[in-house]
């Protein structure tokens, strides 16, 4: 597969993990009374962690000695992108609504650009700030309905600060994904995830001794089964090699995709109509979307990060 042909399905790619982060804030917002944010996070990354084991034990082998020469960089990003996103993503949705969840995650793709032109001197072309832009744009609109009034009259809270701890520590995740070590992906993940298992258990430790227990029901079992596949092992195997091929700023652009996914799911799962201002918001974000990946036709490929290493992690 060419790198060009790589690059197109990483956006493609990314376009499903959106789509499973979508479903993730909302079955945490709908479930946020039945189970206890920190045990939330903790049983999502130990089912994820129980379920890519038996397929990481060989690769974890062979890679261990990078791992632990480079144990400083898979810790950061074990904890930031694992352990503590979702930690305060759970507890933020406790408090807040998901409106104001979806407007502070819209924050993360100009943060990804700010954060790597600071960090690395990565440079974005026009073409790729003025595709941020109108997928920005576009989120604000689906955000606030359509009405420019509505932004007068958002308050921040509790939960609202908590989101925005989660959009900055994504926001360090994605952008420091380039210090990774040059594993296989499996042993990568199963690493991560485990230190995201470790972080939050003392978590929801505390939860259980404060008297904070889960609801049991068919529901609750579904969405621990959900939360621990498709928005851990699948969505995080997706972004991680994503960003590889298509560099952080890209991939944060990508999250313009969620509210997207959270209105249709909206509609299809709680019964919520679609409006004008829907189709205009997601016709925004597409076309942004779509002068990223044109910025990205442009681009000459040895100028991309990750180079043959990310393309192949893609076509495994």
């Amino acid at each position: 597969m060419t790198t060009s042909k790589t690059q197109y399905r990483a956006f493609l790619l990314l376009g499903l993990a959106m789509l499973f982060w979508a479903g993730n804030s909302i079955v945490g917002r709908a479930m946020a009374d039945a189970i206890p944010p920190f045990t939330l996070a903790f049983l999502r990354w130990f089912g994820a962690t129980l379920f890519v084991l038996p397929f990481a034990i060989r690769p974890l082998r062979d890679d261990w000695p990078k791992l632990v020469a480079s144990w400083q960089s898979v810790l950061v990003l074990g904890v930031l992108g694992v352990g503590a996103f979702n930690t305060f993503l759970y507890s933020g949705l406790h408090y807040t609504t998901a409106t104001n969840a979806l407007l502070l995650q819209a924050a993360m793709p100009g943060l990804v650009m700010l954060l790597d032109r600071l960090v690395f001197g990565t440079r974005s072309g026009w073409l790729q700030l003025v595709g941020t832009m109108i997928s920005m744009v576009g989120v604000i609109v689906i955000v606030f309905r359509g009405d420019p009034e509505a932004a007068l009259r958002l308050q921040l809270g509790k939960g609202d600060l908590l989101i925005m701890g989660g959009v900055l520590v994504w926001t360090l995740y994605t952008v420091l994904l380039r210090t990774r070590p040059s594993v296989d992906g499996v042993s990568f993940v199963a690493a991560t995830f485990f230190i995201g298992m470790v972080v939050t258990a003392p978590l929801a430790g505390w939860e259980w001794i404060a008297g904070l227990r889960m609801q049991w029901s068919w529901q609750v079992g579904a969405t621990l089964l959900f939360v621990a596949l498709l928005p851990s092992v699948a969505a995080y195997f997706i972004y991680n090699a994503a960003a590889a091929s298509v560099g952080a700023a890209r991939a944060g652009q990508a999250i313009t995709l969620m509210p997207v996914f959270g209105a249709f799911l909206s509609a299809a799962l709680l019964g919520e109509k679609l409006h004008d201002y829907h189709a205009f918001g997601i016709g925004s974000i597409c076309v942004g979307i779509a002068l990223g990946m044109l910025a990205l036709h442009r681009q000459a490929p040895a100028e991309m990060p990750g180079g043959a290493r990310a393309g192949a992690q893609l076509e495994d």
